[in-house]
């Protein structure tokens, strides 16, 4: 689990029936507010905004926790459920402490749903004795959220993002001083950034200098301080971004209520903040007032809010008055203020969540300081659809989710078929959600969730369905199993299968019919199955909502049908890949080093075992190699025979031998061999040193038995060795120990002759093999497989999170000691486990934050909104914090003749004739002839090539009678699946002017 932050007290009333100050207490008092604070069970089976802060700072670490006061009295009738069994077994899990508040314990206060009297009380206090102070509040579709974090806060990293860095091509004398970095890749420093350099040669004053402040003048320049009295650049240089601390400060409550800052959350509402500040004011005086909340699409009581909120826009000081009231802002926030909604009170319980950790750690920025938020547009499209008589109580655990829209769409969520990909942490979040709002949970309604992956230890910490004991399970069925303790109506059909084309045959044509929707899930960031699941969804004409987190960040896509994009209509640029020749003679940043490690072990743990098990089964695997491009099929052959022959461990004692040879190879051997082709003091044919910018002078290592890098290189790399042949290992560093010193390494003597490769595509050009050669030298040494009856070898695939198998401690080591060779500095186990085992950041707040704008999404989905606007992408970066709306763009529109078409639309052939037999491919070419005025000149099914004008006359003439099941059958050497009734065919066609044409694709109907 996370680091413990500190404690945090969590205050939480009753609406009109006393506040957080117990009502004995002099209000001045220092610790009238202060008091033991307990879990109590909640009254409704919504999530409540408490309950999602609580159960977010628990995953995230937060140390104390205690809650005080009774759940507020609404307007509904009270009932004593508990709707989360799971909180405590979540507080057991993370030591929840259970203590008495004590003078000066508190590091943050939280104050949720609270009277505004309550709130300035509070904050009063907590301001003037550096106690901070988060409110939060939830009024049905809207939000609310404040945070005074002090007169002087100490911001550490405002951005989460690692620090830049840079190499150095060129420094400037001047004032200013110039920096040029080489033009491989942009800076991406800001102006304002403060910067520190190392490895300057010449301007050797920049080297340790204290950080200076930067100016950008371009993607690859900017500028420093005075560089006039330095010495001239000679080359070289490593320049990185330095976070420097800085003090922030907070108004208090009272004092920002009248000169409030606002974050704005969505740009196309910019004034509404502002209005919004008004109308809760409005909204605390009168549920003063009448001791409870409006009453839900009451005319009447909307319209004594607007009046009152008139009044305190006409009180307000000069900061907080508007030209003019929004009263059918006000109006709505009336309407839904008495209801209570699972995605709106967790999203506002998140980001207070966040709040509370930044205000512990001193990390990211916060929020400054008033937060409103809205989701008006899940509201119905016809603004008379909703009336009192249609919310009124309905006596069950939905109604404070009918209070907002009404009984109707209850049933509709309770009758809908939704299939959810993935079940990690925002599966485990979206079930949790599904399970609130009722989705799924009528008649004929239902949840497929499918996950091939089992329960891991590090899943525990933001995949909140699973516990320590589930560990081993299968995700999906846990996940089914733990929802419906949150709610037992809800049905969740639990599968374990992948999603792609090799499980059509359950996921096919009548279960994707039958959906009314689909969520994806996946936490990896997974393009290829999220692109899948996306045709899927288009072929289907199905509602999508996808969503991802990479730390602190966070997306929203929703794809509806014939209304918006899909999400295969725009993709993210290709990672960045780092050139082979760097991996390989040339790395300058230890990525590189770590990347060469991962490849260092498949190929000597992974690769050379399966290639050796091919060898032995498969006999043909000879005759496949020999047709390898390049030196691969060389290369393959060559380790067969090091693992067959040359290398082949008889006892322990030979991996470690094998092992330390092996040390001395690629941190010694290899690199004098590359100083000898290319010294220290080369230059390049313009008379540049060879050895510069991003090439990196290296050195060859001397094996030091003392040094526990070098040790722990050698016991891991033997153990994985002896693995890799069946054998038992050991981890006894003195044996080991005493083996190397037996050891005798031969010297080396640089090979002439041997040409290095400075460039991929020098790689790509320099090798040509005979495969002659091949036959007559290799062939001859490999033993023949009937020799090796019964061997085999044992292929290690990388599990990063075992630490007890040697795979990191081999990643680490031979990471380190590669960047050791090229003066890279080194990293911990930590840093070596996120960047090797390519772990994706992960936080709890984002996750939960990212799920819950999903399901305001869904609110629309089910609904059936038909107005694009009505509907939000999102975009957030809770460290920032930054917080994107937009709507989303509807398909591209193409045309053929007057046609119109999107990525929607399709061409419907019905393959099976009256007759009874089904349409050859003549007849499919006449039909588009004839009905469409088309000329069809390429037709294809998947990578099949089913019909071009340029196939052979003969084969055209063949095939023009044949069935068009038949042609595919035949093409692609597959038979058809019974579960298969229509295939996808694609066509490039011509007008009847002889002009190519786009057109959209087939669905050829064949059962």
């Amino acid at each position: 689990m996370s680091q413990c932050l500190g404690p945090v007290c969590i205050l939480r009333t009753i609406q009109g029936q006393g506040g957080a100050i117990p009502p004995s207490s002099q209000p001045g008092s220092p610790l009238s507010w202060k008091c033991s604070i307990e879990l109590c069970p909640s009254m409704s089976q919504n999530v409540s905004l408490v309950d999602s802060l609580e159960k977010t700072l628990m995953l995230g670490g937060i140390g104390g926790r205690r809650r005080r006061g009774r759940q507020r009295r609404r307007w509904l009738d009270e009932r004593q459920e508990d709707r989360w069994p799971q909180r405590l077994e979540i507080a057991k899990s993370v030591n929840l402490k259970a203590f008495i508040v004590k003078e000066n314990e508190w590091i943050v206060v939280v104050l949720t749903n609270s009277p505004l009297e309550d709130q300035l009380k509070v904050g009063e206090f907590c301001h003037r004795h550096r106690i901070k102070l988060v409110v939060a509040d939830t009024r049905g579709l809207f939000g609310q959220l404040f945070c005074d974090f002090g007169e002087e806060m100490i911001l550490t990293d405002s951005n989460r993002e690692q620090p830049l860095t840079a190499m150095v091509s060129m420094v400037t004398k001047g004032n200013p001083g110039i920096v040029t970095c080489l033009d491989e890749s942009r800076h991406g420093l800001e102006s304002g950034d403060f910067v520190s350099f190392t490895e300057v040669q010449g301007m050797d004053e920049l080297n340790g200098i204290c950080p200076l402040e930067i100016k950008v003048l371009g993607p690859y320049t900017f500028s420093i301080c005075d560089t006039s009295n330095s010495s001239d650049y000679i080359c070289g240089g490593i320049v990185s971004q330095v976070k420097i601390t800085k003090k922030i400060s907070f108004k208090s409550l009272l004092n920002s209520l009248a000169e409030p800052d606002f974050v704005i959350t969505d740009f196309a509402k910019y004034s509404r903040s502002a209005q919004l500040h008004i109308g809760f004011q409005a909204l605390h005086q009168f549920c003063a007032q009448h001791g409870r909340s409006p009453r839900p699409h009451s005319e009447k009581d909307a319209a004594e809010l607007v009046t009152l909120a008139e009044a305190v826009k006409d009180q307000a000081p000069p900061a907080v008055q508007q030209d003019n009231l929004d009263e059918d802002l006000i109006r709505k926030l009336a309407y839904v203020a008495a209801g209570d909604l699972a995605p709106m009170n967790a999203f506002t319980g998140d980001l207070a969540a966040q709040e509370v950790m930044k205000a512990c750690s001193g990390k990211f920025m916060p929020v400054m300081q008033w937060l409103y938020f809205d989701a008006l547009e899940c509201l119905p499209e016809d603004q008379k659809a909703l009336s009192e008589d249609k919310c009124l109580p309905c006596q069950n655990r939905y109604e404070e989710q009918v209070a907002v829209f009404g009984s109707g769409l209850q049933e509709k969520l309770g009758k809908q078929r939704y299939f959810l990909v993935g079940a990690g942490a925002i599966g485990c979040e979206l079930l949790k959600n599904f399970a609130m709002i009722g989705l799924g949970c009528g008649d004929g309604g239902s949840i497929t969730v499918t996950d091939m992956d089992i329960i891991e230890k590090s899943n525990l910490n933001r995949q909140f369905l699973f516990r320590p004991w589930d560990v081993t399970k299968s995700k999906s069925d846990t996940a089914a199993a733990a929802v419906s303790q949150i709610n037992p109506h809800i049905r969740v059909i639990s599968h374990q299968n992948r999603v792609g084309p090799e499980t059509e045959h359950v996921y096919d044509d009548d279960f994707f019919q039958n959906l009314d929707g689909v969520a994806n899930a996946l936490d990896n960031v997974d393009a290829h199955k999220c692109m899948y699941m996306d045709h899927r969804c288009v072929y289907y004409r199905k509602p999508l909502l996808e969503s991802g987190t990479l730390g602190t960040k966070g997306n929203v896509q929703v794809v509806i049908p014939f209304l918006t994009e899909s999400y295969s209509s725009s993709q993210d640029p290709p990672e960045k890949s780092i050139p082979i020749c760097t991996l390989k003679n040339f790395p300058n940043a230890i990525e590189h080093t770590l990347q060469w490690a991962r490849d260092e072990f498949e190929g000597l743990f992974k690769q050379p075992a399966e290639n050796v098990n091919q060898y032995l089964t498969d006999a043909k695997f000879v005759e496949r190699t020999l047709c390898l491009a390049g030196t691969q099929s060389l290369e393959v052959l060559e380790a067969v025979q090091r693992s067959l022959v040359l290398q082949r461990p008889q006892s322990w004692a030979d991996c470690v031998t094998w092992a330390y040879y092996h040390w001395h190879t690629q941190y010694s051997n290899n690199i004098r061999q590359l100083l000898h082709n290319s010294p220290p003091n080369q230059l390049t044919g313009s008379g540049a040193p060879f050895w510069s910018g991003p090439k990196r002078c290296p050195h060859p290592l001397i094996f030091d038995v003392n040094n526990p890098l070098h040790l722990d290189y050698v016991i891991a790399a033997a153990n994985l060795f002896a693995q890799t042949y069946g054998m038992m290992g050991s981890q006894d560093r003195s044996a080991v120990t005493m083996l190397i010193h037996s050891m005798q390494v031969p010297e080396f003597t640089p090979k002439s002759g041997v040409r290095i490769q400075v460039s991929d595509q020098e790689l790509q050009t320099s090798s040509f093999i005979d495969n002659n050669r091949l036959q007559e030298e290799l062939m001859t040494m490999l033993p023949t497989p009937e020799s090796l009856s019964g061997f085999k070898m044992y292929p290690i695939n990388f599990e990063k999170d075992d630490d007890t198998n040697f795979h990191m401690d081999f990643i680490v080591a031979a990471s380190n000691l590669r960047a050791e060779n090229y003066n890279i500095p080194l990293a911990d186990r930590h840093k070596s486990k996120l960047i090797a085992g390519k772990i994706i950041p992960a936080i709890a707040t984002t996750t939960a934050a990212v799920v819950d704008l999903v399901c305001l999404e869904l609110y629309k989905v089910v609904q059936g909104h038909q107005q694009l606007e009505s509907y939000k992408n999102s975009f957030i970066n809770l460290a920032l914090p930054l917080f994107c709306f937009s709507g989303p763009l509807a398909p591209p529109r193409h045309q053929f003749y007057n046609q119109e078409w999107t990525l929607w639309d399709r061409f419907e052939v019905q393959g099976l004739q009256p007759n009874g037999k089904e349409m050859t491919l003549k007849q499919y070419l006449d039909h588009f002839k004839s009905e469409h005025k088309l000329e069809i000149t390429m037709l294809s099914q998947g990578v099949s090539m089913l019909y071009s004008f340029f196939m052979p006359p003969s084969k055209l003439k063949e095939w023009m009678d044949q069935s068009m099941t038949e042609i595919v059958s035949r093409v692609s050497k597959q038979k058809l699946g019974h579960h298969v009734q229509a295939l996808v065919l694609e066509l490039c066609c011509n007008d009847e002017d002889g002009e190519d044409v786009e057109v959209p694709y087939v669905r050829y109907t064949i059962r």
